[in-house]
């Protein structure tokens, strides 16, 4: 298969330049991806990822503040005066159904909004694993970025594993002969952990950080695979599942 791919670490550890006019796939297993997976799932009419706090205003006045909804985290806790956290189980049907909704986190929408200049932008996670795979398999261009977001510029494990898991079904297995380091980080990951993927999601620094804080259910939940077959996809600043 002629496929260009390349996995980054952190949310800050790539360029404007290395994103433009590819297609990046976003990951950040733990949690904002899987909510944002989560969210769309349940009825969300879209996802605005933000940047920084202060860019909410940018858009709540040109929307019905009826129908959005403000959420996200610092610290991996819900910011005061948001309606909601970054807790996928918070994002149940009856609650975001036919909302817009307004998203910041500390790692996962930074990493999205700094691939604005990719060709295209998808959201990948555990909880889509496969519907990734065949959406990158159909794509003609064959230049691809996987983005972990990790965390606090630091790289987070079960987000190479992710990558890793998608690149080893991408080449069945076979790790390319001109693979990058990053490429044969997260293949290599994956190669060695990959029967054992909730294992490792459980044991990995973050999992830890919201157990202490009591989201021990989100990090199981976030490790389930192929709960889902659809791919988000952001256009013109909002993600939704196309």
């Amino acid at each position: 298969m002629n496929l260009n791919i390349d996995v980054f670490s952190s949310a800050t550890s790539f360029s404007e330049q290395d994103v433009r006019s590819k297609t990046v796939v976003v990951i950040d297993v733990l949690r904002a991806c899987s909510t944002i997976q989560t969210a769309l799932e349940n009825g969300s009419s879209g996802i605005i990822p933000l940047a920084e706090k202060d860019d909410a205003g940018r858009f709540t006045r040109f929307l019905d503040p009826s129908g959005v909804l403000l959420c996200g985290e610092k610290k991996g806790e819900k910011v005061e005066g948001y309606q909601l956290g970054n807790s996928p189980l918070e994002f149940d049907r009856q609650t975001i159904e036919n909302k817009t909704i307004l998203f910041k986190t500390t790692n996962g929408t930074r990493a999205i909004t700094r691939s604005s200049s990719a060709r295209e932008i998808l959201i990948g996670s555990f909880l889509n694993l496969t519907a990734v795979v065949d959406a990158l398999l159909d794509r003609e261009r064959n230049e691809v970025l996987l983005i972990c977001s990790g965390w606090n510029s630091r790289l987070s494990i079960e987000d190479l594993l992710c990558a890793g898991a998608i690149i080893y079904r991408l080449f069945d297995a076979k790790l390319p002969d001109d693979a990058s380091d990053g490429v044969k980080v997260s293949f290599g990951l994956y190669e060695k952990f990959g029967d054992n993927v909730r294992g490792l999601i459980e044991s990995s620094n973050h999992a830890v950080r919201l157990r202490e804080i009591g989201f021990g259910e989100d990090v199981a939940y976030c490790s389930q695979i192929d709960l889902y077959s659809s791919v988000p996809g952001m256009k013109e600043g909002v993600i939704s599942i196309r």
